[in-house]
């Protein structure tokens, strides 16, 4: 799978009053950060990287790689001059690293250039980050498939006993018997198993089709004994 995303880079830059080694280029303080985009173009927290490494110009000596581990992770420095400087984006992923290429330059007081980025076969805890600023492709597909097999699983419940049988023999049951079977369905249930329990009217609501097969079957061979369906 993969999944694409627009990054913003927001440089700002300006003159500061200390000495140039060129005299015709005027030192300045700059600054890049880094925002992730939604479909809208709206600025979210580049939360999907856990750290960032910009790569400046060999004149920076010590300081040519810089990492950054919090959004929007602000690179800032002094100098004079322009180059094209690479970003490396990571991600928590085994491999999961972007790089894009920008240019500083210094016409403009502050500039932003939007670039793209894909994220490969991103883990679920990235994929749950990636969420909050679009789709994710096939997802929609994904949910379709999931709600076909469990719909099909409902029918091969059927298999398991008669639903409509088992409610109707359910009513005829005394006090103490719906009890039993009402203790029953708790111990058994499910996480798919939908139950509501109205203690203020007294009623106690079971969705029989969302009843695990080794819940249902304990039921109806109930019923059996109770000799209400054979």
């Amino acid at each position: 799978m993969h999944v694409e995303r627009n990054i913003k880079l927001v440089t700002e830059q300006h003159n500061i009053p200390k000495p140039s080694p060129m005299p015709e280029f005027p030192m300045k303080e700059w600054s890049v950060k880094i925002y992730l985009l939604d479909q809208a173009g709206n600025e979210h927290p580049a939360n999907c990287f856990t750290k960032v490494t910009y790569n400046l110009h060999p004149s920076f000596e010590d300081k040519t790689h810089q990492t950054f581990t919090e959004p929007p992770f602000t690179c800032a420095n002094e100098g004079w001059g322009e180059f094209e400087m690479s970003i490396d984006l990571f991600t928590t992923e085994k491999g999961g690293k972007n790089t894009v290429y920008h240019d500083l330059n210094f016409q403009s007081p502050k500039y932003e250039v939007v670039q793209s980025v894909t994220f490969k076969n991103p883990s679920q805890a990235l994929l749950s980050l990636l969420r909050e600023t679009g789709p994710i492709p096939n997802e929609d597909d994904s949910k379709a498939a999931a709600k076909a097999r469990k719909a099909n699983d409902l029918k091969k419940k059927k298999t398991v006993c008669d639903f409509e049988k088992m409610a109707d023999s359910l009513t005829k049951l005394n006090e103490d018997d719906l009890l039993h079977v009402i203790q029953m369905i708790h111990d058994h249930k499910s996480e798919d198993t939908y139950t509501k329990n109205d203690m203020d009217a007294g009623e106690f609501t079971v969705d029989l089709f969302t009843m695990p097969d080794h819940l249902a079957k304990m039921i109806w061979d109930f019923l059996v004994e109770q000799k209400l369906v054979s």
